[in-house]
């Protein structure tokens, strides 16, 4: 295949619908993946990673994306209890997300995690998620707001700053960007093996990288996707990680010209 637009893995959501149960992936993130990043999104069926081989999966990409989701990680991933509240859960997304998450940082396969993704690979490293954050005072209300409409529910309208000397600042700049950050949970107790990138104003994480990776490994808790087209910040993150794509699909076929 051409390095031009290489396969990027995108595991997928699960949802019941007409007595079925679906495995998708919003539009938005698709879009961005392939008219931003000009990379080819492949989703993943989330059926756990004991009936795929994910080896096989991420040896034939060269790149992986997490996307959002309205669900939240099963708590019991990071020791705590699953409250109704807390819901609705995927644990068939956990169980193919998490373990692509690990072996794409193992192998070296580029990787953008973005909102819900941010979280599953904070949990995915051994960290811990905090539920329902805009029922403690001392946190804003990051939730959405109330609409028909998705582009009010998705506005740009939350400032964070990037961390000076940070893989984000790298491809923002550091200080003030604003974002869209839409989310009731969040990064409790950040994954040792994880950087913090940046930060809202009550101190909420809103980007990490993974220590010493061997290739782009980056979360975001905010949504580059849904205005990757128009905003240039959302742009750039998206760029960024198609680069990164490419750069490991001619890495990995001039290896490949070099063995024969």
């Amino acid at each position: 295949m051409s390095i031009e637009k290489p396969l990027v893995a995108v595991p997928t959501d699960i949802r019941n619908f007409d007595n079925y149960l679906w495995h998708g992936v919003p539009q938005p993130y698709l879009n961005a993946a392939a008219d931003i990043a000009c990379v080819t999104p492949l989703e993943v069926p989330s059926l756990g990673a004991d009936r795929i081989d994910l080896n096989a999966v991420l040896r034939a990409v060269d790149g992986v994306m997490i996307t959002g989701s309205k669900s939240n990680v099963h708590p019991s991933l990071y020791g705590k209890e699953a409250t109704e509240a807390n819901g609705p859960y995927d644990t068939g997304r956990d169980a193919t997300s998490i373990p692509m998450i690990k072996l794409a940082i193992e192998l070296g396969v580029p990787l953008l995690c973005i909102c819900r993704g941010i979280q599953e690979l904070n949990v995915a490293l051994g960290g811990t998620l905090a539920t329902e954050i805009q029922e403690q005072e001392t946190n804003l209300d990051h939730r959405a707001v109330t609409s028909d409409r998705q582009d009010e529910r998705f506005a740009i309208h939350q400032t964070i700053t990037v961390l000076e000397g940070s893989c984000i600042a790298d491809i923002l700049g550091a200080g003030e960007v604003t974002v869209n950050s839409l989310h009731r949970q969040a990064i409790g107790t950040t994954a040792p093996g994880l950087t913090v990138e940046a930060v809202a104003p009550d101190g909420i994480v809103e980007a990490v990288s993974v220590k010493n990776a061997k290739a782009f490994a980056i979360g975001v808790q905010w949504h580059p996707e849904y205005w990757a087209a128009s905003d240039p910040p959302s742009k750039r993150i998206f760029s960024a990680f198609g680069d990164a794509v490419r750069a490991h699909a001619s890495t990995r076929n001039t290896g490949s010209i070099a063995a024969e």
